[in-house]
């Protein structure tokens, strides 16, 4: 019973994946390269040969590149300052927190509202003087102020999940690390650089791999802000598969989130590799 025992506790996950992972998936291949029951690449030719795809794909990408490293940045400096004991910081860390327990959804909703031509940030910015007619936020023809509107969005709710995650890998360094490197003369900025930050890589892969996943499947409040101004993978996913009822040009939109989402995480395993400052003889 004790050689199964480990076997029956992973059962569970196996289950999970084999169900929940492993059969979508094999679905969606099936779909993806088949038509009538025969081996066809009929409708990889259709996605590559649709203007809509590859925007998509830019437009996802774009979005990756530019959010996350802020989020990163972003996070890195609340989990430091977090990390710190000061009178009112349960209050900041519970605000901080806030935004990760709402949707995509109605986050879109809420910055929808908020930046609209008679939004409550036009009105501010008209009464305190600083503009004289209200900034246009959406519409085709406002695609750069849409896509500025959805980074917004997503760095008020999304960056609390990277900052979450980062400071609990603060939270694990010991100050032994840290005062013994005081004690030889190390200044703050040197503290960070060769200490914190190489034993904040682990928590630091985690939360980009997290985070990267969630971008590389960013739908509603694209979709909410922009709609199909601002094609996105998933996005363009969800209309062949609704709207157009192309099962297998929707599989192959599918297929290519998850060979990005496979490929930047192998990135981050390859190239942020954990470093605990032993000696190496």
């Amino acid at each position: 019973m004790k050689l199964r025992l480990p076997y029956l506790l992973l059962l569970p996950a196996v289950l999970y994946l084999v169900f929940f992972i492993g059969y979508p998936l094999v679905q969606a291949l099936y779909l993806a390269f088949t038509q009538n029951g025969h081996f066809t690449l009929d409708n990889v030719r259709r996605t590559i040969g649709d203007p809509y795809f590859w925007q998509a794909l830019k437009y996802t990408i774009a979005l990756a590149v530019v959010i996350i490293p802020i989020q990163l940045f972003l996070a890195l400096i609340l989990a430091v300052v977090m990390n710190r004991t000061f009178k009112g910081k349960d209050l900041a860390l519970y605000a901080l927190i806030i935004p990760l327990t709402i949707s995509d959804v109605a986050g879109g909703l809420i910055w929808y509202t908020m930046l609209t031509d008679a939004g409550f940030l036009n009105k501010l910015l008209l009464n305190l003087g600083l503009i004289t007619q209200p900034i246009h936020f959406f519409g085709y023809e406002y695609r750069n102020m849409e896509f500025l509107a959805i980074v917004i969005e997503e760095l008020w709710r999304a960056t609390a999940i990277v900052f979450v995650i980062i400071l609990a890998g603060l939270q694990m360094i010991s100050r032994e690390y840290l005062e013994a490197a005081e004690v030889f003369g190390a200044d703050y900025w040197t503290r960070m650089r060769k200490i914190v930050i190489p034993l904040l890589k682990p928590s630091i892969q985690s939360a980009l791999i997290i985070r990267t996943l969630f971008a590389m499947q960013v739908f509603g409040v694209v979709w909410i802000l922009a709609g199909r101004d601002i094609p996105v993978l998933a996005g363009e996913g969800f209309y062949q598969l609704t709207f157009i009822k192309d099962y297998g040009v929707a599989s192959i939109y599918a297929l290519t989130i998850a060979a990005l989402s496979i490929l930047l995480g192998a990135m981050y395993v390859k190239f942020l590799k954990a470093e605990y400052l032993e000696v190496r003889t």
